[in-house]
């Protein structure tokens, strides 16, 4: 069980990783809309687009990492005053309720994602960017924060049995 839950953590990594080239990416295009605005009187006329892409990709790509680093704002207005398994007990809770909000926005992006790919849908941009693609990051982000939540269950259980061990 160990084992998964460390690959899960370095599934969430490799998505911030992402997260944080595609923040490159979007500072970089948006130095280069600036340079040509300036200075060539020109545009690459997508950038709104790009950007706008690459805002949702950063999001859902970061997230699950966040939640598992703990970097997410918490308000601990109850569960700040449980201690041991009530606490465990409330947070598996919460997390089986994350699983299934994430598994129902999980399967209407899917449905999007495939209509998309069987209809050639495209973006009504210049850049006719496949609706597919920005879709798809975002249901990758999605499956890696089912991944993570299933993860912080596992370590609820394995929070448990160190404690039922010790207490032994």
């Amino acid at each position: 069980m160990k084992f998964l839950v460390t690959l899960i953590d370095k599934l969430c990594k490799l998505g911030a990783a992402l997260a944080a080239l595609t923040l490159v990416g979007m500072v970089s295009f948006i130095l280069l809309e600036i340079v040509l605005r300036t200075f060539f009187d020109s545009s690459t006329f997508i950038m709104d687009e790009m950007v706008g892409y690459g805002v949702a990709a950063a999001t859902f790509l970061a997230l699950p990492y966040a939640l598992g680093s703990g970097s997410i704002i918490r308000v601990e207005l109850l569960i700040g005053h449980l201690t041991g398994g009530k606490r465990r007990l409330l947070e598996g809770f919460s997390c089986l309720v994350g699983l299934g909000v994430t598994a129902v926005l999980i399967s209407f992006i899917w449905v999007r994602v495939a209509r998309a790919w069987s209809r050639h849908s495209v973006s009504s941009s210049i850049a006719e960017v496949p609706m597919w693609i920005p879709q798809g990051v975002i249901l990758v982000g999605l499956c890696l924060l089912f991944l993570q939540l299933i993860a912080l269950l596992m370590r609820q259980f394995m929070a448990d049995q160190t404690a039922n061990t010790q207490g032994s």
